[in-house]
C-alpha cells in the first residue's frame, strides 16, 4: 500500500496524546466557576480535538460567532495552559511504536493545529515526544489543517519529499491535509475521532486501530 516511505508525520491531540482530561477540565473549570453542573469527561472527549472551540461548544454551546466568543476562548487558553500536563499522556503504545520507528529507520515529526503557545512547552513535558525531528504548530504557517502548508512545511525541514511520507490522524480535516499534500494517510481510530463523518468515509488510505497495527502497515510497506 505505501512505497519508499521516509517519514511519518503525526498529529498532536487525540494521536499522539490523550490530552481530552486537561482540555476538559480547563472547560469545566469555567462550567464551576459560574455556578454551572460539571459535566463528565465523556462529553468533552469527542471534540478535543478541535480545543477551545470544541470545548467551548461542549461546555456552554457557545459558537465563535458569539459576541462574548473571544474572550471565553483567551480565558480557557489561560486556564488550559495552568494545566496542560496534569493528566494529559500518551495514549498505550504509542511511546513504543515511536521507539520501533526510530529504529526501522524512519524519520517522524508532529504537525499540529495547537499554536506554539501550547506546543512548545508541551512538548518539552512529554519525554516521549522529544526525540521529533520537528513539530510544526497551527500557527507556524500562515495556514492551518486542512490546508497542507504545515505539511509542506514539515517535510521541508526534514528535507523530505511529501510523496515519501504518510500522515496521520484522527480527524478527518488531518485526512484531507495529507491527501493535498501528496501523502500516504492513515485515520487513527483509537483517536477522538470527533468529526461527524463516519471515519471509513475519509478517503484515508488506511485505518489504523492501534499504534501496533501502523507499525504493521508500515512494516508491509
Amino acid at each position: 500500500m505505501f512505497k519508499n516511505i521516509q517519514a511519518v508525520l503525526f498529529d498532536l491531540d487525540g494521536t499522539l496524546i490523550d490530552s481530552a482530561p486537561d482540555l476538559g477540565g480547563a472547560a469545566d473549570a469555567m462550567r464551576l466557576e459560574r455556578g454551572l453542573q460539571s459535566l463528565p469527561l465523556e462529553r468533552y472527549r469527542p471534540m478535543a480535538g478541535a480545543g477551545a472551540r470544541g470545548m467551548l461548544a461542549v461546555a456552554f454551546g457557545m459558537a465563535p460567532e458569539h459576541a462574548d466568543y473571544a474572550a471565553m476562548r483567551e480565558e480557557f487558553f489561560q486556564r488550559y495552559e495552568r494545566r496542560m500536563t496534569e493528566a494529559t499522556h500518551v495514549f498505550d503504545g504509542v511511546s513504543a511504536m515511536l521507539e520501533a520507528l526510530a529504529q526501522r529507520g524512519f524519520g517522524w515529526g508532529i504537525v499540529t493545529n495547537k499554536s506554539q503557545r501550547f506546543t512548545i512547552p508541551l512538548l518539552a513535558e512529554v519525554p516521549a515526544l522529544a526525540a521529533a525531528a520537528t513539530a510544526v504548530s497551527g500557527d507556524t504557517t500562515p495556514h492551518a489543517k486542512p490546508h497542507p502548508e504545515p505539511l509542506f512545511e514539515a517535510c521541508r525541514r526534514m528535507r523530505v519529499d511529501p510523496a515519501h511520507c504518510i500522515y496521520v490522524g484522527d480527524d478527518e480535516r488531518d485526512i484531507v491535509a495529507g491527501l493535498a499534500a501528496g501523502m500516504g494517510t492513515v485515520a487513527a481510530a483509537w483517536g477522538y475521532l470527533g468529526s461527524a463523518t463516519a471515519i471509513g468515509d475519509w478517503g484515508a488510505h488506511a485505518i489504523a486501530k492501534s499504534p501496533a497495527e501502523l507499525l504493521k502497515l508500515l512494516d508491509s510497506a
